[in-house]
C-alpha cells in the first residue's frame, strides 16, 4: 500500500462539551455513540497527480467496497457532485485548480448539504484551519499527517463529529452543520443561491454575476450546479424560465 502521508504528525478530534483527551489521544469517558454514515462514494479533489493517486489506493484499500474516483480541479469535483449518485464524502485540497478558499467551501457545504466535506491541505496555517472549520466542513487534516491518522478522521467525520489538528485543540470548534436532505422547495435555496438565480433570469453570464456579487467565478458556478440541480433543470436556459415563472 503506498504511504501517501509519509511525516508523523498526530491529528486529534475536538467536540465541545466532550470530557478532555487521555493518554495517546483516549477520552477518559465513553463518547456518545452516533449512527455510523454509510460510505459508499468517495470523490478526491486535488491538483497533484502523484499525492491523488497515491491517496486513491490508500482509500480503496481501507474501504474496499466504496467508489474512490479522484479529480484535479474545483470544476471536476463540482461535476462529480452533481451526479445522479450522491457522494458520501468529498475529500477536497484548500489550493487547488478553482478554488477559493473559504468561500468556496462555504458554497460547496450549501449546495451539497448531504455530502460530508472534509479539507486535506498542506497548510496547517490557524486562519486556514479555523476559516475551512468556520465554511461549515466536518474536518481538517494537514497533509503532512500519517495515514492512520487520516483514516481515523475519517471515521470521526462518519459519525458527524469535528477534526481539527492538534494545534488548534484549544480553540473554538464550531460543531459539524447537520447533514439534512437536499431542499424540496424554494424556501430551501440559500440566499446567495436565490441572488445567482435572479441574475441567471436576467441573462447573466457567470462573469457578470461573479462582478455583481463580489464573488468568484468559480464560486458562481457552485451555486449555479447547486440552482440547477434544485431546479432539475437541464441547463441554464430552463432554469431561468422556471425562475421567471416563479417570479424566484
Amino acid at each position: 500500500m503506498v504511504n501517501v502521508l509519509p511525516m508523523p504528525r498526530s491529528v486529534t478530534m475536538i467536540i465541545w462539551g466532550s470530557p478532555p483527551l487521555g493518554e495517546a489521544g483516549a477520552r477518559e469517558t465513553p463518547e456518545r455513540v452516533q449512527p455510523m454514515r454509510p460510505l459508499k462514494r468517495i470523490l478526491i479533489a486535488d491538483d497533484h497527480a502523484l499525492f491523488r493517486k497515491g491517496l486513491r489506493l490508500l482509500l480503496s484499500d481501507s474501504y474496499p467496497k466504496a467508489d474512490v474516483r479522484d479529480v484535479d480541479s474545483l470544476d471536476a469535483a463540482l461535476e462529480g457532485l452533481s451526479n445522479s449518485a450522491p457522494v458520501d464524502l468529498a475529500i477536497l485540497d484548500l489550493r487547488m485548480p478553482g478554488m477559493a478558499g473559504v468561500e468556496s467551501l462555504r458554497a460547496v457545504r450549501e449546495a451539497y448539504p448531504e455530502t460530508a466535506i472534509l479539507v486535506l491541505s498542506g497548510s496547517d496555517a490557524r486562519n486556514d484551519v479555523l476559516g475551512a472549520l468556520g465554511a461549515g466542513v466536518h474536518g481538517y487534516v494537514v497533509k503532512s499527517s500519517p495515514d492512520a491518522d487520516l483514516l481515523s478522521a475519517i471515521e470521526r467525520v462518519r459519525r458527524g463529529q469535528v477534526y481539527v489538528p492538534p494545534q488548534l485543540a484549544s480553540a473554538a470548534v464550531p460543531e459539524a452543520p447537520p447533514m439534512t436532505e437536499p431542499p424540496i422547495a424554494f424556501e430551501g435555496l440559500t440566499p446567495r443561491q436565490k441572488d445567482v438565480l435572479r441574475l441567471l433570469a436576467k441573462g447573466k453570464s457567470n462573469k457578470e454575476i461573479a462582478r455583481e456579487l463580489d464573488l468568484a467565478e468559480g464560486t458562481v458556478k457552485i451555486h449555479l450546479a447547486a440552482v440547477l440541480r434544485f431546479l432539475k433543470a437541464r441547463n441554464r436556459t430552463e432554469a431561468a424560465v422556471l425562475a421567471a415563472r416563479f417570479n424566484i
